[in-house]
């Protein structure tokens, strides 16, 4: 009987807990409910720069197509192939989602954030510490959908990245970069460099806000010489805005450090070591160049000479891994820094910036001062450098070829290990003049990527627009400011 009275009480206690809301009983107190505005700053700018710097087959592929790298075995990407791995969707999704989304929803949480309850003093500080913060992010937001129009031209913009709106209309890539440039010109026009902003949650300059006021007007110099073919009236107006506040010294160098541990290495050691893949060897493109000009950055970029010469890999060509020189021993190494702007890239755009007439100055100091920071920067001795540089092949008054040829073959070979921007000052210089192999699937080199398929498949209609108004979704099809032929 005391056991039937037990089991009917039990089944009571049971019916009157179902008939209470649950609900609390899932929620983990101890864990974080949103998270800050900072720390997605941060992983939406290390997402960039992680995308920048790998060299993974199925999303980053431009250093084979620059020509810096061959493949030995697997050869589908070094023939322009980016189907087979969805390359131009993986790089969309990263793009959009790992970066953009981050840094979208970083400047939504910290313009909500609210100054209150201080001091005078201390509010005008934290009002100031907000905005140096969102400007950052901004001049970010900017250098993102410049990489994304510079891939694959009319992109999704106004209506990107909005949840309730999946299958969004693209830009004229001409009237994005224009917003850009508008957002650009703002984020600048707000910055305080007598205020700090991200501190060490910022993993490129520590929070530091009169840097990232320099590299702001980089980016800035770097989308007007973008329109240099296109709109030189506006180009002079952005170049000759920027050019007294760029980087031309390595000490100012836009870097991400990373450390010699996972999960926080250079991807590039998680490529080339990490995943044992013993492919990728130096193109015979490049070596060939380097070697005739006897540049001794050759001894860092490459390793392992054939009779005592640096031997390419004939490109795009399947080839005996153990036949040629290697890439140099310092791309293996798991903390080697990641670089996004550099003053060789900025004194290069100054030099170029007076041959057009956008700004006084004299091109020949620039353009020596660009190759002088790549030196440097590669650790070569002072010595060879200068000994480089007064060569006939390398000097500014002797190289051959126009303004376009000598800054193009130089930068080149400076880019290296900064395959995107290379493969973009290559579409816009037309130098060096590369070719495509024999066995490749397209003519000549890519001048874009093809828009991922699933947009095909299901946003098809605004596809079908974009495609028609670039002028065919082709690897051929050249972006707005490449107009020449």
């Amino acid at each position: 009987m005391i056991n039937r009275i037990i089991v009917i009480c039990l089944v009571g206690v049971l019916f009157a807990q179902c008939s209470d809301d649950l609900t609390p009983l899932n929620e983990d107190e101890k864990a974080f409910t949103q998270v800050p505005g900072e720390t997605l700053m941060t992983n939406g700018q290390r997402n960039m720069v992680d995308q920048l710097v790998n060299t993974n087959v199925n999303t980053n592929i431009w250093r084979l197509f620059a020509q810096y790298w061959g493949e030995a075995t697997y050869v589908d990407e070094a023939r322009y192939n980016v189907i087979t791995r969805s390359i131009p969707e993986n790089h969309w999704n990263i793009m959009y989602r790992d970066v953009l989304k981050d840094l979208n929803e970083s400047y939504e949480l910290i313009s909500a954030q609210e100054v209150q309850n201080v001091s005078p003093d201390q509010f005008a500080r934290d009002t100031a510490i907000k905005a140096n913060k969102l400007a950052i992010i901004e001049i970010q937001r900017v250098m993102a959908m410049q990489i994304i129009v510079d891939t694959f031209g009319d992109v999704p913009y106004s209506e990107a990245l909005d949840i309730d709106n999946i299958n969004p209309a693209y830009d004229d890539d001409t009237a994005i970069y224009d917003d850009i440039i508008a957002r650009l010109n703002t984020a600048l026009s707000t910055m305080d460099s007598s205020f700090g902003s991200f501190g060490s949650q910022d993993l490129i300059y520590n929070g530091n806000t009169e840097s990232w006021v320099t590299f702001g007007n980089s980016i800035k110099l770097r989308l007007g010489m973008r329109l240099a073919d296109v709109d030189p009236t506006k180009a002079a107006s952005l170049v000759s805005a920027a050019a007294d506040n760029i980087i031309t010294d390595n000490s100012q160098n836009a870097t991400v450090q990373y450390q010699s541990t996972t999960p926080n290495t250079n991807p590039l050691w998680v490529d080339l070591v990490q995943s044992n893949r013993k492919d990728f060897l130096p193109a015979d493109t490049f070596v060939n160049q380097l070697n005739g000009l006897e540049d001794p950055r050759s001894d860092v970029f490459f390793s392992d000479p054939i009779d005592g010469e640096y031997l390419g890999a004939p490109y795009g060509n399947t080839v005996s891994y153990g036949d040629y020189s290697h890439i140099g021993d310092l791309f293996f190494t798991p903390d080697l820094e990641g670089l996004i702007f550099d003053a060789a890239e900025g004194n290069f755009l100054l030099a170029e910036a007076v041959e057009r007439g956008f700004i006084a100055g004299d091109a020949a100091t620039f353009y020596t001062q660009a190759i002088t920071s790549s030196m440097e920067y590669w650790g070569i001795a002072e010595a060879d450098a200068t000994a480089y540089l007064a060569k006939p092949e390398v000097a500014y008054a002797t190289a051959e070829g126009d303004y376009r040829q000598k800054i193009g073959v130089q930068k080149w070979i400076s880019l290296y290990n900064r395959g995107f921007e290379a493969w973009t000052e290559f579409r816009r210089l037309d130098y060096p003049q590369l070719e495509a192999p024999e066995e490749s699937q397209f003519d000549n080199v890519p001048k874009r990527f093809t828009y991922p398929v699933i947009e095909q498949n299901l946003n098809g209609a605004n596809y079908n627009a974009a495609s028609s108004a670039i002028g065919g979704d082709n690897l051929s099809t050249p972006i707005f400011w490449d107009v020449r032929d």
